[in-house]
């Protein structure tokens, strides 16, 4: 590594039931990485990312992560990535580079040297479902979610807030991550007669379940709400399989602002018509490295206690919109949408407390 080239460790999913996104990460990171070296680079250096798988098993993504850190090979950390991989990797980090952090998850992440981009049930979980219930009626939920750190954290916040949201929870089933058989727990879901599912269920996982939804004619009754569904899993799972499927994200392909427009010309332009499918958890990766160009030129250096001294006067405009950072969170809007076939139709934007 010379010191014109800043190398950042890109953990993005190229395996495991997460794999389904990694495509989408891999590109839009590309295009950003392209976007910020032809503007100057950062800091007038260079911009290389080093691909690491980050859908392994935690600790081994976090053991490679920690030693590129420690060798010296990389400046800062950057992707999409499990809470589960988070957890294991951010104290490690010990704050010794920045770690760009751009999942949609659970909440509460205060590591020094963290910064996050993802959607959190503060801004979106909770608002979309309040929304649902006011507009849609829909007032009985079940969970259903892999078992690890995001599901079952965001299964306690519906449940601390059910009161306030006006719904019930009926149950809750967690299964393990590479899950092919759900019929046992759609079963379950039937018997409380609620009137949705929560899913928090993670890509493959998510085609396979609501595959078995359809087939077990649950959609008949039943909607669905998942705070991570992108078009890539739409297509997974079939258009014959998206009836009443909703979610609620920062950005979506089919968002016609002026900003997701022209970020989906760029994408185009770059990558062809064949490009793998722009999603959020695609643009989530290009929003990570955007929002680390803003950090380090407002800093002036990518030192993490600069970074963090200065980190609540950034803000800038991408395809998400205007957005700021507060408390190493990106503040964002979020938009309610619809399954329509294989894209999504955003219904409205939605508030936290509204």
């Amino acid at each position: 590594m010379t010191s014109d080239v800043l190398e950042i460790a890109f953990v993005v999913p190229e395996s495991g039931p997460s794999g389904i996104y990694g495509p989408s990460c891999t590109a839009s990171g590309r295009m950003a990485a392209a976007e910020i070296n032809a503007a100057g680079g950062i800091l007038g250096r260079e911009v290389r990312l080093r691909t690491v798988d980050g859908g392994r098993a935690p600790i081994v993504v976090a053991d490679e992560v920690t030693s590129l850190v420690e060798d010296g090979a990389v400046d800062a950390v950057c992707g999409w990535h499990t809470s589960a991989v988070r957890q294991q990797l951010a104290p490690r980090l010990q704050g010794r580079v920045p770690y760009v952090y751009t999942a949609v998850y659970e909440g509460g992440e205060q590591t020094p040297g963290v910064f996050l981009t993802g959607e959190t049930p503060t801004d979106q979980l909770l608002p979309a479902v309040r929304w649902m219930a006011d507009e849609m009626g829909i007032k009985t939920w079940v969970i259903v979610g892999n078992d690890y750190v995001w599901p079952r954290a965001s299964a306690r916040a519906v449940r601390t807030y059910a009161r306030d949201l006006g719904i019930e929870i009926r149950g809750q089933a967690f299964v393990a991550l590479g899950t092919h058989d759900f019929g046992g727990v759609l079963r379950r879901v039937e018997r409380t007669r609620a009137q949705g599912v929560l899913m928090f269920l993670l890509g493959s996982d998510a085609v396979r379940f609501n595959r078995a939804f359809t087939e077990m004619r649950m959609h008949d009754h039943c909607v669905r709400f998942s705070p991570l569904m992108d078009e890539n899993m739409l297509m997974a799972t079939g258009a014959a399989n998206t009836h009443e499927l909703y979610s609620a994200a920062g950005y979506f392909e089919t968002l016609a602002t002026a900003y997701g427009l022209d970020f989906e010309r760029r994408y185009v332009e770059r990558f062809g018509p064949q490009a793998p499918a722009l999603t959020s958890p695609g643009e989530s990766c290009y929003e990570g490295l955007a929002l680390f160009a803003q950090l380090a030129a407002v800093a002036r250096t990518t030192e993490v206690p600069r970074i963090s001294t200065v980190a609540d006067s950034v803000s800038y405009e991408g395809p998400r919109g205007a957005v700021r950072v507060r408390n190493q969170h990106l503040v964002q809007r979020i938009y309610m949408a619809r399954a329509d076939g294989l894209q999504f139709d955003v219904l409205a934007e939605i508030h936290a407390g509204a």
